[in-house]
């Protein structure tokens, strides 16, 4: 589905402080990953993994669609957030069931590095918005290769290349530094803020997903 946040020139809600603005984007990037901690402490995966694939994953892209379709549209922060959460729980399943097949050690190891390489291309995000402006996209074109490509090799050749990953990751990269830098030239409402959050931490989360694999094929 579209992103259509980051298409907003104009508002009619009340623009808050450049500060504001980054702490409200940080404050719900915050929740989103305190929720999915949670998830991870308390929800058994092996009871997630009961579930029949196909109603898991019906459910998982229903409850994705659902929630993106709610913050795009909505101009309400209050009603954008419940839109970030139908986001954050299907992919806090996801995540539930990756991390306990790691050391936890290394699970730390990879949020270490998904949170230094997200600080640095939100800088570069900052400093050199018409770059990422340029690249984007070939990151969407590649993406959509790498989905085939990848799919291709699951459920037909039942093999998986580690190159992938890292092209994913570099893929998750450029668009971590594209959003930011075009939340940042939105209209500053809150509003605009959870959107703009929202779509952040999808980048970060699936960064965090590849970085994980490869580090756990490394050790």
């Amino acid at each position: 589905m579209e992103n259509k946040v980051f298409k907003r020139t104009e508002t009619t809600g009340t623009i808050i402080s450049s500060a504001r603005y980054n702490l409200t984007i940080g404050a719900v990037l915050c929740w989103g990953f305190f929720l999915n901690w949670l998830m991870v402490k308390h929800i058994d995966p092996v009871a997630i993994m009961a579930i029949n694939p196909w109603i898991f994953f019906i459910g998982y892209f229903a409850f994705c669609f659902f929630g993106i379709y709610l913050f795009n549209k909505s101009n309400n922060p209050a009603i954008s957030f419940i839109g970030y959460n139908f986001v954050v729980v299907p992919f806090g399943l996801i995540i539930n069931i990756v991390v306990h097949a790691y050391d936890p050690e290394l699970v730390l190891e990879a949020i270490r590095i998904t949170g230094l390489v997200t600080f640095v291309m939100m800088l570069l995000g900052s400093l050199f918005p018409a770059f990422f402006k340029k690249i984007a996209g070939a990151l969407t074109i590649a993406l959509f290769i790498v989905i085939i490509v990848e799919a291709v090799e699951i459920f037909i050749f039942k093999v998986h290349h580690g190159v992938i990953d890292w092209i994913v990751v570099l893929i998750f990269c450029g668009y971590i530094g594209y959003d930011w830098g075009r939340a940042n030239q939105i209209p500053k409402t809150l509003d605009n803020a959870v959107d703009s959050a929202a779509a952040l931490y999808m980048d970060i989360i699936n960064l965090f997903l590849r970085i994980l694999r490869i580090l756990g094929r490394r050790r």
